[in-house]
């Protein structure tokens, strides 16, 4: 996207360096602060007005100083544009091309909306610090979230991607809270009153403005040095949480001290900084964000409670980790030119993220894991109309933050690990070795990721890989057999199964990796570059697969009978075929190109499978028909039949009992076939829950229910029971002190089927005692909740001002809670009404999230009108129904 066509501050202003004072803080009362911000500057074009970003901040004075302290002139008018956010200020007379200094006096809120510079409230472990800020029943952090567009309502600045600078910060605080920042302290002295101090920390290398971070609380931290020698010396590296949770954050201290050795490594280029903290923040919108420096965290992502804690969350907190300390390179040390190429950063980071969780836990089967989660929800998102390109058109930066999606962050990664595996891992680590040290501390744009690859390769990267990044969609392969060989075809997918003509245009490059013969030791690494194409000596009386444990980003569509081949060569395929070949059965079953019959008899083929991967992609295959034919009551009874007969029998050979040194992927198998079975109406799990679940109310067996299996338990429990069951996870989650606790416990609450405590629980999780963060949380428990859905939408309906205020001050947790609350519908009905309600609101926080709930919608319903009697034929002819 080239410069003239974006939304940015007038070119006359190229900030150099800033130096930023924060001082007489009121922790309490009205959260207010002042600052002075100094701007290092080069006028490049004569001028008498600068404009700046700025957001909720109020400057009292602005003045322009010569590079030799002379003052040159002062403001003589400031005025605002709330709706662009930018502050502009009028000079008397005009400024000549130079250096000079931009010195303004302004004040600020610490607000409460996980944004800018703001509060989190927590209830402390241990007793804090006395001087900790506190209101009410909350003592309170204070941290900074500036990505993308948010440095601007901490300070004024010319806070764009590409505008780098060095950054000078100090700021005043209570003498026994602790500041941090993205570097080193230099210095500590008196502040304005002998119970502050002023904390000043060294200069940051040029980086953008939203990676800029402080923190001030009442911290503690766990503490490792790294086994590479930086300089000479060790790095340390650090997780702060506020006191009584430092021990907690060990799990993560040790992926991280590792990682930063593990990248400097593989980016050959040593870690940049003397120092890289980690810091928990308890109120958080996103997962983590990837401060120089200065990592923040949601504490569910950093924070691991051996003994507590589901381990589900060592597997997150492990890839987050790395995720954000792979941004110290790519992304903080070279970063996006402008925000259309958000993907560079997330893409990436995303699939190294998992390299390293890989090269670290391989026991885990991280790529299997990628290929279930990571792929087949990219798969979702871009088999809409509503999808966009990975390389968006981003005019203004204000509209960035809903392209923080599935599209940047999982089609990216999935279109990276098809790129490596072609080029092969270690020539396309040297090509990305090579574009971080060509654009180190600037900024680069994806053409400059090609041409490094290109080189590294020997290959024409942009030629093969453009149409993958700046086309919308993906392709769906259709296979035809012939005597002797085998015709491919590429099309457009869409999972409505209708792309016209003027949708079909794009001609992608696809690696095919045709694996065949009857052990699969021959693969054909040929690529489809045409839109048809045939492949000779296929042997089809053997055995042959498209795509290759799933490399490539693309749906395969065979024929019925070469589909049901396959499902019984199961032993010859990969944990990723697997997870591939149930994806895009179940895909081309919604969108007409295959169908639900051919699914549903792939599926009863697995009885016999143990790896906690496929049946992941098998339970959400499953739980999809079930939700999209859930207003059927004899398909619904029909499907809820076919899961249980398809999970009972493995989750009553896997059992209830935890054994000692059980692997990980063992442990989530488990819980994953006992919630499977249990949901289905399996009299023995759900007896077997409600057991446990009395034992632990009443307290005669508080380890009656393993920590793995709360999630299970509850849900269960909450489903089949009342307002006795519903009300003591209520009172759990108020009261547990386990990190993952409330996340398990809001799940579980969202599958009451009784209308009263629907309304209870919404009335609940839009009140104060559930963090804004975890909103959207419940929203997604109950769009999964088919049998009480359409409460929630009449709940949004009938409190939308409630639903608004609660949710409007963080546009990324509106567009979450929308997305993910309203697409599970499957009546076109519904969507008509979602339609005509929002069509008088402000909806600019979330109107790529409204398109892609309507098209969700739209899909839905579909699929219903077309396959609900032939699903019911198939489920009535196998004596499901």
């Amino acid at each position: 996207m080239a410069a003239k066509d974006r939304d940015i501050l007038p070119n006359v202003v190229k900030p150099v360096h800033y130096d930023i004072s924060l001082f007489d803080l009121q922790l309490g009362g009205s959260w207010a602060y002042k600052g002075i911000v100094r701007i290092d500057s080069k006028i490049t074009h004569a001028t008498n007005e600068i404009v700046l970003n700025s957001k909720e901040i109020e400057v009292q004075q602005a003045e322009i100083f010569g590079k030799d302290g002379i003052k040159l002139t002062e403001a003589s008018e400031i005025t605002y544009d709330k709706k662009s956010e930018r502050v502009s200020f009028k000079f008397p007379q005009e400024i000549i091309p130079s250096g000079v200094v931009l010195c303004m006096a302004f004040t600020g809120v610490m607000n409460n909306v996980m944004a800018g510079f703001y509060r989190s409230k927590y209830k402390p472990a241990v007793e804090p610090s006395q001087d900790t800020p506190k209101e009410g029943d909350y003592h309170y952090m204070l941290s900074t979230q500036f990505e993308s567009c948010d440095a601007r309502r901490a300070f004024p600045c010319f806070d764009e991607p590409n505008l780098k600078a060095t950054f000078d910060f100090e700021i005043e605080v209570p003498k026994g809270q602790t500041a941090l920042s993205n570097m080193s302290v230099r210095s500590q002295r008196e502040g304005s009153h002998p119970s502050r101090k002023i904390v000043s920390f060294e200069r940051t290398p040029v980086m953008s403005t939203y990676l800029l971070a402080w923190a001030v609380g009442d911290f503690e931290y766990v503490e490792a040095l790294t086994q590479r020698k930086y300089n000479g010396k060790s790095i340390p590296v650090r997780v702060y949480t506020t006191k009584g949770l430092k021990e907690q954050a060990r799990f993560a201290l040790e992926c991280a001290h590792r990682t930063v050795d593990y990248f400097s490594e593989v980016f050959e280029i040593e870690y940049p900084l003397p120092k890289a903290d980690l810091l928990a923040v308890h109120e958080f919108a996103m997962g983590a964000m990837e401060n120089w420096g200065l990592v923040t965290y949601r504490t569910t992502a950093v924070l691991f409670d051996d003994g507590k804690s589901d381990t589900r969350y060592k597997n997150r907190i492990a890839y987050v980790v790395a995720h954000e300390l792979a941004h110290q390179w790519f992304g903080n040390l070279v970063t996006m030119d402008w925000w259309n190429e958000l993907w560079l950063n997330e893409g990436f980071a995303t699939w190294v993220g998992w390299l390293a969780v890989d090269h670290f836990y391989p026991e885990w089967n991280v790529w299997s894991q990628f290929v279930a989660e990571g792929v087949q929800q990219a798969f979702q998102l871009d088999s809409l109309r509503a999808s966009h390109p990975i390389e968006v058109p981003v005019k203004n930066a204000l509209e960035v933050d809903q392209i923080f999606d599935h599209i940047s962050y999982l089609k990216g990664s999935s279109v990276i690990r098809m790129l490596s595996d072609h080029l092969g891992r270690d020539t396309f680590l040297r090509g990305v070795a090579s574009y971080l040290k060509s654009h180190a501390y600037g900024n680069a744009t994806t053409n400059d990721l090609w041409t490094a690859l290109s080189k590294a390769s020997n290959q024409d990267v942009h030629s093969f890989m453009d149409p993958w990044i700046r086309e919308i969609g993906f392709p769906v392969v259709t296979v035809a057999e012939e005597p002797g060989q085998i015709s491919v075809q590429q099309n457009r997918f869409l999972s409505t199964g209708d792309a016209k003509p003027d949708e079909d245009q794009t001609t992608w490059w696809i690696p095919l990796g045709i694996k065949s013969g009857p052990n699969m030791e021959n693969v054909n690494s040929r690529a489809l570059v045409t839109k048809v194409d045939t492949i000779q000596s296929v042997d089809q009386d053997s055995f042959y697969k498209i795509n290759k444990d799933l490399s490539g980003f693309y749906r395969t569509n065979y024929s019925a009978e070469r589909l049901a081949k396959l499902g019984k060569s199961l032993q010859l395929l990969s944990t990723e075929d697997k997870i591939g070949l149930i994806g895009d059965a179940a895909a081309l079953a919604v969108s007409g190109e295959g169908t639900s019959a051919a699914l549903l008899a792939l599926l009863e083929g697995f009885k016999e499978e143990q790896n906690y991967l496929v049946w992941s992609q098998i339970s959400s295959s499953i739980a999809n028909l079930r939700s999209v034919f859930s207003g059927n009551k004899s398909v619904a009874t029909g499907l809820k039949t076919f899961a249980l007969k398809l999970a009972s029998p493995a989750a009553d050979k896997i059992g209830w009992e935890f054994k000692p040194n059980e692997d990980y992927l063992t442990v989530q198998l488990r819980k994953l076939l006992i919630g499977m079975a249990g949901f289905a109406g399996d009299e023995n799990v759900i007896t077997q829950a409600k057991r446990r679940f009395e034992l632990w109310i009443t307290g005669t067996g508080q380890s009656a229910i393993h920590t793995n299996l709360r999630s299970v338990i509850f849900g269960i429990n909450v489903s089949g029971g009342g307002k006795d069951e519903y009300e003591s996870v209520k009172e759990e989650y108020l009261k547990t002190d386990s990190v993952d606790g409330k996340e398990i416990c809001l799940a579980a609450l969202g599958r009451t089927k009784e209308a009263g405590l629907v309304k209870d629980y919404l009335d609940f999780v839009f009140s104060d005692k559930v963090a804004i963060q975890d909103v959207h949380n419940g929203a997604v428990s109950l769009a999964a909740n088919s049998e009480v859905r359409q409460l929630l939408w009449e709940y949004i309906k009938d409190n939308w001002d409630t639903v608004e205020a609660r949710l409007s001050a963080n546009n990324v947790v509106f567009e979450r809670f929308v997305r993910m609350g309203l697409s599970k519908f499957a009546d076109q009905a519904v969507g008509m009404d979602i339609a005509s309600f929002f069509q008088d609101k402000d909806t600019s926080a979330y109107d790529r999230a409204l398109v892609i709930v309507l098209d969700s919608i739209r899909t839905n319903a579909r699929y219903k009108e077309r396959d609900e009697k032939l699903i019911f034929e198939w489920l009535q002819a196998h004596d499901y129904v």
